[in-house]
């Protein structure tokens, strides 16, 4: 089976407290392939709590974001729709307090599927979360294919999206359009 996470594409990293026009640029065409994706369809979503303002994350990005059932921490509807109307995908959630799922990620995707023969990423924000994502799954999942899509991710700027699909070409991920 393959399976496709869609890293952190919720309200507040495409138009609410981070917003960010790259990530905006995306939506339709992840969207678009998340409507036609055969597989398990697993969605991450930046989860924190009230008290956000006082983690480790917090002290360095003191703006509050993605708190858990506010409508910024909610994955964007457009390509949720896509997903719950693909009649070929099952779809799942994993919440997370940092940059990576890690084991939550691990355990969700082992779960429904035990040997992936391929794990696709796409997302934001391609130089924090979606390689901390992907460089965990490599080591959970070492015989899978790892792909990324990297018209299907948005960086904090261009020149960080680049560089991060650099270091995950390094690690024998395969980057495709």
């Amino acid at each position: 089976m393959k399976v496709l996470v869609v890293v952190d594409m919720q309200n507040d990293f495409i138009d609410g407290s981070l917003a960010n026009p790259l990530a905006q640029a995306i939506v339709k065409k992840v969207a678009k392939y998340v409507s036609k994706f055969e597989g398990l369809i697993v969605f991450t979503r930046d989860t924190h709590n009230q008290d956000y303002l006082n983690t480790r994350e917090g002290k360095h990005l003191p703006i509050p974001h993605c708190i858990a059932q506010t409508e910024g921490w909610r994955v964007n509807g457009e390509i949720l729709k896509a997903a719950e109307e693909n009649k070929k995908a099952r779809v799942a959630f994993v919440n997370k307090s940092t940059f990576s799922a890690g084991t939550s990620l691990y355990v969700g995707i082992q779960t429904i599927c035990e040997k992936p023969e391929a794990i696709e990423f796409c997302g934001t924000c391609t130089d924090i979360c979606v390689v901390s994502n992907v460089l965990a799954m490599i080591g959970a999942f070492k015989e899978a294919q790892i792909i990324i899509h990297k018209d299907l991710c948005a960086g904090l700027t261009e020149e960080k999206h680049n560089a991060a699909l650099e270091v995950m070409r390094s690690c024998q991920v395969e980057v495709v359009k």
